[in-house]
């Protein structure tokens, strides 16, 4: 028999945590804390407080020493828009209809269930006052209840303006004796796209890139040769050189936000004392093996979060935390430090039990869509250790051989690579039904060991586990690739890369 499956717990657990740790706050409760959530779109784990020093991140480094932060942590879906709408429903996409991107020829949709618990919506219903900066790429808008919303689509790459923005809504919000809830949306490091305007006048988009300079920021760029290759990918070129430089200037300008973003809404200061802070990614770098998959490189993100902790709920950090964290946990934390009643169905856990003894001791991810033309449904389990893939439709559909303009996968029969790359990126592109990966010994998932029998307790304990969580969390999937409800008008049209 397995051994018994610890995820998030059930719903009766979740109201008794709630009572047992949470106040029931009115709408008159002045000492409801603030609540701020940091996204930067397509950030892996490229920070020097989770060991990569390509480039200096010294702002988000300093709010690391005063947070927890977590080491493994995982959004629900690598791809933008089921990611967020994860944050923001507390639900897995296969319970909120937000299976791919919002921006597609026919866009996802979350269903009316999801729609019900939004977060902002749940905390202006409680008195806070809400705002959404930057990018929210969730459908349908309009189920929003922003008191601001910035209407500029996928936000500015001009932190210093986006920051101001930030500060006038606090300011507001502070006058008039609000707490506030800001998500806080960073464009970078995500891809920007050339702009050229044809002998018609009109403006069509051209190759993706990352912009290395915006409004001074950052004031010392790297170049290619700074760079390594992706580990993840174990192969470069000069191409590929010039788009990681240009990720890692991205990054920089990410730090230098944070920075701007702590002092404008004093967040070392007074403030601090009554403000919970979420900062994370929405899902792994826009380069191939990472976002668009269920590989560690996809789904893996930093997570920091900072709350000192009052009579009613515990303090969150500082310290680091080896426990296995989603993103849909942050959804719950919101709620816990709010004092809010908690929706009937919430798929995450407050992260102040993270040490908790029954804390769940798997994460799973998944992925169905990115842009509508290519279904491509996965399930993806691990533990402290394994990490076992499920590829729903293997033989019948190839994932992605690139993603956001990455070409390095057409460029491999150019390149001089071991033989064992040239494996991984074809099972990328040409998955077989099970993958399993020893993450212990091969973190950059390489060697695919489904069928290695040394590991064939491991694989049958991860898909038992697997399908547990299926059907506690009422996966359409469960019994394969099923039609979604709500995704049945998709068609199979190139959208647009977001």
């Amino acid at each position: 028999m397995p051994a018994p499956l610890r995820f998030p717990a059930p719903l009766a657990l979740l109201t008794f945590v709630t009572i047992a740790f949470g106040h029931r706050a009115t709408a008159d409760d002045a000492s409801r804390p603030n609540i701020l959530l940091v996204t930067a779109d397509d950030l892996g784990m490229q920070l020097g407080c989770y060991g990569d020093d390509t480039v200096p991140t010294p702002h988000l480094d300093a709010l690391a020493e005063q947070s927890l932060r977590f080491t493994t942590a995982y959004v629900t879906q690598a791809s933008c828009s089921s990611s967020r709408s994860s944050m923001l429903t507390g639900l897995y996409p296969h319970a909120n209809g937000q299976y791919g991107l919002a921006n597609a020829p026919q866009p996802f949709v979350m269903n009316a269930a999801a729609q019900a618990q939004i977060l902002p919506n749940l905390l202006r219903d409680a008195g806070y006052r809400t705002a959404c900066l930057g990018k929210l790429h969730v459908n349908p808008r309009g189920a929003f209840a922003w008191d601001l919303f910035d209407k500029t689509g996928f936000g500015t790459r001009d932190v210093r303006q986006q920051v101001g923005m930030a500060e006038d809504f606090v300011a507001a919000a502070d006058e008039n004796g609000q707490p506030w809830f800001l998500m806080f949306n960073l464009f970078d490091p995500h891809v920007a796209k050339k702009r050229t305007k044809g002998k018609d006048g009109n403006v069509r988009s051209g190759p993706s890139y990352f912009p290395d300079v915006v409004q001074g920021l950052p004031a010392d760029p790297v170049t290619a040769a700074d760079v390594q290759a992706w580990p993840w990918q174990n192969v470069i070129d000069a191409k590929q050189r010039d788009r990681i430089a240009g990720y890692y200037n991205c990054v920089a300008r990410i730090d230098a936000a944070i920075g701007l973003l702590v002092e404008a809404l004093d967040l070392d200061g007074a403030a601090e004392a009554n403000t919970l802070v979420m900062v994370i990614g929405d899902h792994g770098p826009p380069f191939f093996r990472g976002k668009t998959t269920c590989y560690e490189a996809g789904l893996r993100i930093p997570m920091l979060v900072r709350w000192p902790g009052d009579d009613a709920t515990p303090a969150i950090g500082p310290g680091v935390s080896d426990a296995l964290a989603s993103t849909l946990d942050l959804y719950a934390t919101a709620v816990d430090v709010a004092g809010i009643d908690p929706p009937e169905t919430m798929h995450g856990r407050t992260l102040a039990e993270h040490a908790a003894d029954d804390w769940r001791t798997e994460l799973v991810g998944e992925h169905h869509w990115h842009g509508p033309g290519k279904y491509v449904p996965r399930r993806a389990i691990r533990d402290a250790r394994y990490k076992l893939i499920h590829n729903l439709k293997a033989g019948q559909a190839k994932g992605y051989a690139g993603v956001d303009g990455d070409a390095i996968y057409q460029r491999l029969g150019t390149l001089d690579v071991p033989d064992r790359t040239h494996a991984a990126f074809d099972r990328a592109v040409d998955p077989p039904e099970w993958e399993l990966y020893d993450l212990q010994a091969d973190p950059i998932e390489f060697d695919n060991r489904a069928d290695d029998a040394s590991l064939a307790e491991v694989r049958s304990r991860l898909q038992a586990s697997l399908e547990e969580w299926q059907r506690e969390t009422n996966d359409p999937l469960t019994d394969g690739p099923q039609p979604l409800e709500g995704a049945d008008k998709i068609k199979p049209k190139k959208a647009a890369a977001r």
